[in-house]
């Protein structure tokens, strides 16, 4: 048997609807994003989990909960999953950011892996401490499946890590839907991509939502 994590971004918010920046915000999934919790709890309460890392946000707590509460999965919170932080445009729109903050706003597009909004984070700080929990999961758990939940942009930045991809390009080269879930197997030649951006599980319904 090997390690096989399934890296699950949290399900729908209001902001995820809107695209507004939220990082250090801490908001409540919409009726929709706890419906498709529910719905990847049932679709995989079938497998044999060994553990549940989760960002200790309302919104990846709420989207593990139905799964970890259906197979007593206790949910391990680890702060390096927490999404980026933006910083002074936390709550505000791209649109508003583009109008009012144009400077910084071209220097993260370009390069995000060294560039931050202003009072926020790179996606190197953010791949620094995510990799710390990755990095605990690989050494306490030699086999089994594991699931992380986390968010858009801390998945992605780690997706990149365990793949080699530029990290500056994480929005460039990867897409991370609400409630997706991506498959990393861990085989003899290190992480393997085996699912990536996974919403099958869930109704057609919720995945037309729109902004998802």
């Amino acid at each position: 048997m090997v390690l096989t994590l399934y890296l699950m971004r949290h399900g729908e918010t209001t902001y995820s609807q809107t695209g507004g920046f939220c990082g250090s915000l801490n908001p409540d999934l919409t009726e929709a994003g706890t419906q498709m919790a529910i719905a990847f709890g049932k679709a995989y309460s079938h497998l044999d989990w060994t553990a549940a890392y989760v960002s200790p946000m309302k919104r990846t707590i709420a989207t593990a909960k139905p799964l970890c509460e259906a197979v007593g999965l206790e949910m391990q919170l680890r702060d390096g999953l927490r999404e980026i932080n933006f910083g002074e445009w936390e709550g505000k729109t791209q649109d508003y950011v583009k109008e009012n903050d144009s400077e910084n706003y071209i220097h993260w597009m370009t390069e995000p892996a060294w560039n931050a909004p202003p009072g926020g984070e790179t996606a190197i700080q953010i791949a620094s401490r995510s990799e710390l929990v990755i990095t605990e999961i690989t050494q306490t758990h030699k086999d089994g499946n594991v699931l992380v939940v986390s968010h858009k942009s801390t998945i992605r930045i780690m997706l990149c890590g365990l793949l080699g991809i530029d990290l500056g390009r994480y929005r460039d080269r990867i897409d991370m839907p609400a409630a997706s879930v991506s498959v990393i197997e861990f085989g003899k030649y290190g992480p393997k991509l085996k699912i990536l951006g996974d919403r099958s599980y869930m109704s057609a319904e919720l995945r037309s939502r729109p902004g998802t």
